[in-house]
């Protein structure tokens, strides 16, 4: 189990049940690089992956 694991078991604990918006969840991506500027490039990275990871199943053949 990696470190991060914890954070996600928590999210989906809590928070598990809601809804959100992509919208909602870019709002709030934005709202913690402002908080954390460090972490600027990582969450970067993960919104980029978010945003394209159904670009690999359109690759694969059926």
């Amino acid at each position: 189990m990696y470190f991060t694991d914890r954070g996600i078991e928590e999210l989906e604990s809590r928070r598990g049940d809601e809804e959100v918006t992509v919208a909602w969840l870019a709002e709030q991506l934005r709202t913690f690089v402002d908080l954390n500027p460090e972490f600027e490039t990582p969450i970067e990275r993960f919104a980029t992956w978010l945003a394209r990871s159904d670009d690999d199943l359109d690759d694969d053949p059926v």
